[in-house]
């Protein structure tokens, strides 16, 4: 938990420097982790870019789901890049690919994927465990899948006015 806590805080003195040089976007974004169990994931998102063909992404959430019988809810952190090499040519951005890292109480996970526009993630990788415990006696180790969906909170003000 204090690896957490410390991780948290460098993220966030990171981001208080990051952003006179770069523009920032907050998003919401809900999704699915599978992770040697099935998991509900909610949560927020700060993006950072200077030009559209590199996106820097930081972000925290809540994993919910149930092990061996027994609701459980993990914290989480990540940090992505999404790349697109063709700069100021807005047809290609339709994809991205992404390169990024998440880490929870229970295990770090670097993971691979794609990003459709910004808003739909598709990425996997594999996590390490931190500590023997796991969750409700699960061990959280080995194949780490994620789909996600990002909904800028530009979009949700404009919707409800």
């Amino acid at each position: 938990m204090k690896k957490t806590f410390i991780f948290s805080f460098f993220l966030l003195l990171i981001t208080h420097f990051a952003t006179a040089q770069l523009t920032m976007h907050k998003t919401v974004h809900a999704g699915y982790v599978y992770q040697n169990q099935s998991f509900g994931e909610i949560g927020g998102r700060l993006l950072f870019l200077k030009t559209d063909d590199v996106i820097y992404r930081i972000g925290a959430s809540a994993l919910m789901g149930a092990a061996n019988g027994k609701f459980a809810v993990l914290p989480k952190v990540q940090g992505d890049v999404l790349i697109n090499f063709e700069r100021n040519v807005d047809i290609y951005h339709s994809y991205y690919f992404l390169a990024g890292a998440e880490a929870t109480t229970k295990y770090i996970a670097p993971k691979i994927g794609v990003s459709l526009f910004g808003l739909v993630d598709l990425t996997g990788g594999y996590a390490f465990p931190i500590g023997e415990s796991g969750i409700n006696g699960k061990q959280l180790k080995g194949l780490n899948i994620n789909f996600t969906l990002n909904i800028p909170i530009v979009v949700i003000s404009d919707l409800t006015d």
